[in-house]
């Protein structure tokens, strides 16, 4: 029967007449040109890009460096290695703090008070991806109204994407092409108070904490993790009613640094008060940083803590591509859906099922070689 075929044309209902209709139109466009994807550039111009300061250019080979291709991977890989002589000759600053801390509009604020000197800067911002749809926002220039449409800064917003560890491998190289591109103040700002601030402390030079007071019991924010890796610890949002909190809270976080013990830099870290929305207080917390690296660099501390953090992220890396390896195996992935049934079923142990499941990638890799 004709799909299109009504039954109440049928001649045995008199009267009644249904029309076929207009046919339907394309769903695209039949005028539309379909687009050419441009051509992947090659290191060679990417890096000469780069080197002569073009942040499309930088902002392209950011991309390939997060690309998840590996076509894209290996050029960002040459990039990298040859933009390698020119980078190391910038001051990389950590910023981590609660949520609502007011990091972003404070980044703002700090970077337009370095520029006024002269020099460039890149915020890298590390913005957290949902367990659900993976997506993120990445709506941190928002906040930075001043900086975002200055001719001498760069951000750089990067979803976490669930993996800590590759976007933090992924931020140490894109500051890698930062400073090759001339700039000479790197800052990165976490996801907030979390298991991020390990990744970003291994990546910078100073680490900045920024607490709030008044909201509560401020001994609550004295954890001794984030603590221990602060070089400074700042208190936003000192102004109106909140100094006298704020001026509180600083006691008390100095009060708990003395609890600690001293620092590898032999730095003692100072605690400040400031406001970020007003700008109150910015010289003095810029003029900490810079005594910070004047006595880093005087001590040697500062090329030190620059070789460890490099063979640091060289065997981070060896991890990552081993655990790769390892979960990208076909013979691995079928083994671990038998042995993840096995455990379902208390057929066998998670000690034994991992054990045998790297029994048998240990046996494929040996055989290999």
């Amino acid at each position: 029967m004709n799909q299109h075929h009504h039954i109440e044309n049928d001649d045995k209902y008199s009267g009644l007449t249904v029309n076929s209709g207009v046919t339907q139109p394309p769903s695209v466009n039949p005028y539309l040109k379909p687009r050419r994807r441009k051509p992947l550039p090659t290191s060679g111009e990417l890096v000469e890009g780069i080197l002569k300061g073009d942040v499309t250019i930088l902002s392209r080979a950011v991309t390939l460096v997060e690309s998840l291709s590996h076509e894209h991977q290996a050029i960002a890989q040459e990039v990298i290695e040859k933009c390698l002589p020119y980078s190391g000759n910038s001051r990389r600053i950590g910023i981590t703090g609660v949520p609502g801390a007011g990091k972003s509009t404070s980044i703002d604020v700090f970077g337009l008070h370095i520029l006024k000197d002269g020099g460039k800067l890149a915020v890298l911002a590390i913005d957290p991806s949902s367990e659900r749809t993976k997506g993120s926002i990445l709506g941190d220039k928002t906040r930075m109204e001043r900086l975002a449409v200055h001719p001498s800064a760069f951000i750089r917003p990067s979803p976490s994407a669930g993996s800590l560890g590759g976007v933090a491998r992924k931020t140490r190289e894109t500051i890698v092409l930062c400073e090759a591109a001339g700039y000479n103040n790197i800052f990165v700002e976490t996801v907030g108070v979390g298991q991020s601030e390990t990744a970003v402390h291994s990546m910078v030079d100073f680490f900045l904490l920024i607490q709030l007071a008044g909201t509560g019991d401020e001994l609550q924010g004295i954890k001794r993790g984030i603590m221990e890796m602060a070089d400074g610890i700042v208190i936003n949002k000192a102004d109106g009613d909140n100094i006298g909190p704020a001026q509180l809270a600083q006691a008390q976080y100095r009060s708990a640094l003395h609890l600690f013990p001293p620092t590898a830099s032999g730095w003692s870290p100072e605690v400040l008060t400031y406001s970020g929305y007003y700008e109150l207080g910015i010289p003095e917390v810029w003029d900490m940083i810079d005594r910070y690296f004047a006595f880093v660099k005087a001590n040697g501390y500062f090329d030190a803590k620059r070789h460890e953090q490099a063979r640091y992220w060289m065997y981070e890396t060896i991890d990552e591509q081993l655990r790769k390896h390892f979960y990208d195996n076909p013979e691995i992935q079928q083994q671990l859906a038998r042995c993840e049934a096995d455990v379902y079923a208390n057929r066998r142990s998670s000690f034994a099922a991992a054990s045998l499941v790297l029994a048998t990638y240990f046996s494929e890799t040996k055989t290999v070689l």
